[in-house]
């Protein structure tokens, strides 16, 4: 391992050595935020310096069988020990390397899902409804929040347009590779001769901006329209002009709420939306930058790209980034997202690593 490397481990070993002395001081105190900091802190230094310490173990298992090998009674099983020890530290130095790649600073964040129907007509928005449910079933296993920000249900069923925002740890990190576009392809319920259509939504996944003041919004840019809300919500919120539509001049981006019946609510809502659409604007110029230098297969943030296609009479999922097929298209449909989720996640890890060596090599 190299010797920057081994550095950085031993600062983090004695940094959690601190943060636990810390946590014993503030849990003293009524400073709750900052203990939570610490403690937030002290659960992702913790599994590092675990196999840090696996790491040393092993070094000192070789160095204890090679005092063996001195003894020829023993010299068979101390190479035996030998070669375990230089696998397990084989496998420890990979592990270590992929838990000090660089982390996303979005990753732990909240986040806006929007579905939006595409090309197929009431079909396309059923399939935004069947996304929607997909994924809300998903956040109930992960036991994340679901709020409902924005809907605009179409004629049949389904969605046009629909804006959720899902609270929980880690949302990010597990979400952010559904970006793109969603290709889907079935014999609708309207269809009457059997035929397999073929119908695209696109997902858009936003990471929530912390304060709105994280993103300079000048008010002189904004346009703010009320209107009367459509849709359920009982005499009370189709009487008022409750609903609110933002609309950002500069970047042309336009928020519609009317999920409350406060206009007050549905502003801050918006203005929330509207932030991290934003904020997404920037974090997806900043992957296109990225994805210029190098060639990426996941994370790019491209709309546009379809990532997906959900085939329901072969029971068949594929996911085009990473090459693979999965015959549980049921499963997935009811939640089960993570043997995606996991391979995207990995697959990244894998190009990071390669990002690595290769700036290594240079």
């Amino acid at each position: 391992m190299k010797p920057s490397l081994l550095s950085k481990l031993d600062q983090l070993s004695e940094r959690l050595e601190e943060v636990g002395t810390l946590m014993n001081q503030e849990s003293a105190t009524a400073d709750m935020n900052q203990y939570r900091k610490l403690t937030r802190e002290h659960a992702e230094l913790e599994p590092v310096v675990g196999l840090y310490a696996q790491w040393r173990e092993a070094q000192t298992d070789i160095k204890t069988a090679q005092e063996m090998m001195q003894d020829p009674s023993m010299k068979v099983f101390a190479q035996e020990e030998i070669e375990s020890a230089q696998q397990r530290i084989a496998a420890l130095e990979l592990d270590l390397q992929k838990m000090l790649l660089p982390k996303d600073p979005n990753d732990e964040r909240n986040i806006f899902l929007e579905i939006r129907a595409g090309t197929g007509g009431d079909e396309s928005a059923l399939f935004a409804g069947d996304l929607l449910r997909m994924y809300t079933r998903y956040a109930e296993r992960c036991r994340w929040q679901v709020e409902m920000v924005s809907e605009s249900p179409s004629e049949i069923g389904g969605f046009k347009e629909v804006i959720v925002r899902l609270v929980g740890q880690g949302v990010y990190s597990r979400m952010k590779f559904e970006s793109g576009g969603h290709r889907v392809q079935r014999v609708p319920a309207t269809e009457t001769q059997g035929r397999i259509h073929t119908s695209a939504c696109t997902v858009a996944v936003m990471p929530e901006a912390d304060e709105i003041s994280d993103v300079d919004i000048n008010p002189a840019d904004l346009r703010i329209d009320t209107f009367r809300a459509s849709g359920a919500g009982g005499q009370h919120i189709n009487k008022t002009d409750s609903a609110v539509r933002l609309t950002h001049i500069p970047t042309g981006i336009v928020v519609e709420c009317q999920d409350d019946r406060s206009q007050h609510k549905n502003k801050a809502q918006a203005m929330k939306v509207l932030a991290t659409r934003i904020k997404d604007v920037q974090l997806r110029a900043q992957q296109a930058s990225e994805a210029a230098t190098r060639k990426s297969l996941v994370g790019s943030g491209d709309r546009s790209e379809r990532i997906r296609t959900y085939n329901f009479p072969q029971g068949r999922i594929t996911d085009h980034r990473i090459n693979l097929t999965l015959y549980k298209l049921e499963m997935v449909m009811e939640g089960d997202l993570d043997e995606l989720t996991n391979s995207l996640m990995a697959e990244h890890q894998t190009e990071q690593l390669a990002a690595l060596a290769e700036s290594q090599a240079d």
